[in-house]
């Protein structure tokens, strides 16, 4: 029996597959583009390979990605019985994936990674599943459950980094980061977690530096990981003042890598949102990414992601943002069980919070969206790409300019700026808050 580069094995009915299988787990886990590779071997009908495309298809994050991927995993399950007990763990989670049961698919990586623990693809499957429903400690107790037998691995460490990190472990995180990038200089995904780690402690500089060091090795990333990764260096030049350099960023590297997917799409919308909440002017940028979130109003895979295809279409003053809103609100009932209360509970007034807040109405947009923070880590996201919705909010308080709501927004910025003391952004904030409330040279300096 053939196995993959991990050591494990595998069923596939045809020798020349064996390579394509293995770039897509080492590709999956690395970030590399190389993991679509298996497409090319979709003719061969070993259970396996039929349900790594099944995971690709789904990955689209579409409309049409359920459609495209439900002959891939028929296929997959008709012939199980040929399969070994890791692949059949592995089928059956990405079954329950299509089918919209993200809990059992969640369960089922989980015990995955107790039994199999050199399987990776289905642990960074499984962080991806846990990460879109905001569960932190399920991305870092999956990853532990794999880290002994998977040592000599660099991306398992750079996979606990950022479980690590979204749980606030923050030392734990940067160790597991820095002994991932000793074992592999080009492991994109600790550099991302390093970065997040540096950015939630204020370490701005420190930050950008480390970030441009290693950037010279973004290369052969899907298209994701490497605008992700910029899309931090960018986040970086706001906070430092340099907005210039952020925005000619976001023209080279952050977006026109791939403009038809989803993750290329939510973050330029988060990147010129983040810039206009900085005073940055970003011109028709929002014409032309609208062009391409317009495509968005029916697809609802992921809250997180129709609330940043709203704002977008809300700021590029395009209607098909009335008929997203719409659409959000008759899908959320019939939204799959365990996803339902996001879409609920959080994306709804979250939506109306934001288009209120794209179209000048301030009193609005604070109300929806004093609804969805609460509660804002169930729709998912890290959290600096939540962040994005409470600068929103914040923004809302300052220009409402009562005093209220002034004070609401003196205290979250004080809170922001004692935590990022090197953060410009953050200064010029406070300054105008205290300012307004009768306090000038107050706090900030």
């Amino acid at each position: 029996m053939h196995t993959d580069s991990l050591g494990n094995p595998l069923s596939v009915s045809d020798v020349a597959s064996v390579r394509a299988v293995d770039d897509f787990v080492m590709g999956f886990i690395s970030c590399e583009a190389r993991a679509v590779n298996v497409l090319s071997v979709a003719r061969d009908t070993s259970p396996i390979v039929q349900a790594y495309c099944a995971a690709l298809h789904m990955f689209a994050e579409s409309r049409d990605a359920v459609a495209n991927a439900r002959p891939f995993i028929a296929r997959a399950q008709s012939g199980v019985g040929r399969a070994t007990p890791r692949e059949r763990r592995f089928i059956a989670a990405v079954a329950a994936w299509v089918s919209g049961d993200i809990a059992q698919a969640i369960r089922l990586h989980e015990e995955q990674a107790r039994e199999f623990p050199r399987d990776l693809a289905s642990l960074k499957l499984g962080q991806y599943h846990c990460f879109n429903v905001g569960d932190c400690p399920g991305m870092l107790r999956i990853a532990l459950a794999t880290l002994q037998a998977s040592a000599d691995v660099p991306y398992v460490h750079g996979m606990a980094a950022f479980g690590y990190e979204q749980c606030h472990l923050m030392r734990e995180a940067e160790s597991s980061a820095r002994r991932a990038i000793a074992l592999c200089r080009k492991e994109p995904w600790a550099h991302h977690a390093l970065g997040h780690v540096m950015l939630t402690e204020g370490r701005l500089a420190e930050g950008l530096g480390f970030m441009r060091a290693v950037s010279d090795c973004w290369t052969g990333l899907n298209s994701f990981m490497v605008t992700h990764n910029w899309w931090h260096v960018a986040l970086f030049l706001i906070d430092l003042g340099r907005d210039a350099e952020a925005l000619a960023l976001y023209d080279e590297q952050v977006w026109g890598v791939v403009k038809a997917y989803s993750q290329d799409q939510i973050g330029a919308a988060s990147l010129l949102a983040r810039f206009e909440l900085a005073g940055i002017d970003v011109g028709d940028r929002w014409q032309d990414l609208a062009g391409h979130l317009a495509q968005r109003t029916g697809d609802h895979v992921l809250p997180f992601l129709d609330l940043q295809y709203l704002y977008g279409l809300a700021r590029a003053g395009r209607p098909e943002a009335d008929t997203l809103l719409h659409n959000i609100e008759a899908y959320a009932p019939r939204a799959p069980r365990s996803t339902r209360a996001a879409w609920e509970r959080v994306c709804v007034p979250a939506a109306y919070g934001l288009r209120a807040h794209a179209r000048g109405d301030h009193a609005a947009a604070i109300e929806g969206l004093a609804l969805a923070l609460p509660r804002l880590i169930e729709i998912g996201g890290s959290h600096a790409q939540r962040d994005l919705f409470e600068q929103v909010y914040l923004d809302a308080l300052v220009r409402s300019a009562t005093t209220t709501a002034l004070t609401g927004a003196q205290g979250m910025l004080q809170r922001q700026l004692n935590g990022q003391p090197e953060s410009l952004r953050l200064r010029r904030q406070a300054d105008a808050v205290y300012r307004d409330l009768g306090l000038p040279g107050v706090g900030a300096g």
